[in-house]
């Protein structure tokens, strides 16, 4: 699918809206995959999702997008608390989707993406159209790029992350 420049306009000016959000920003403060942030992860996330959104057709982008930003909108650190840590794997998409629509109105189109984003595990929430699947495909691959590098390489690179995450789309 090749974008207008008005198409990429209107998705860049609504990832910029997201990504200086206040609410979104307290995202930094949850940790994710071995010294990564809910931050982080989540737009790198959305700019792997819109890449891979691309290559389709009849995709709605803005809720490939929005899904991928609030997919992790669950603002707690799972491994304090034992009774989020058992479930959190399975939990975390419903409550990332209630949070996300409590604080921005979410569609139910984005909401099903992002309680699904977490299938097979959350073998409840079927991802049953094609936003779903980019959202749960991209998830999985950040997340395992996360998991196979170490603390002290984010740590030493984190200042290229929130430079490769300033913009949507790479020009």
């Amino acid at each position: 699918m090749k974008l207008t420049k008005e198409e990429k306009e209107r998705l860049e000016a609504i990832y910029q809206e997201f990504l200086n959000d206040e609410r979104i920003k307290r995202m930094k403060e949850v940790p994710m995959h071995f010294g990564s942030n809910c931050y982080l992860h989540s737009f790198k996330v959305a700019k792997k999702a819109i890449k891979h959104a691309l290559h389709f057709r009849k995709v709605n982008l803005e809720t490939v997008l929005v899904s991928a930003i609030l997919h992790d909108y669950y603002l707690y650190d799972w491994r304090k608390d034992k009774t989020l840590k058992k479930h959190h794997g399975t939990r975390h998409p419903v409550i990332a989707s209630e949070q996300a629509l409590r604080d921005f109105g979410i569609s139910p189109e984005v909401q099903k993406s992002i309680r699904s984003h977490m299938w097979p595990l959350g073998f409840t929430h079927f991802p049953n159209n094609r936003e779903a699947l980019i959202l749960s495909y991209s998830d999985k691959d950040i997340a395992v790029r996360e998991f196979l590098t170490s603390s002290k390489h984010k740590k030493k690179k984190e200042q290229k992350y929130y430079d490769y995450i300033s913009t949507l789309f790479d020009d």
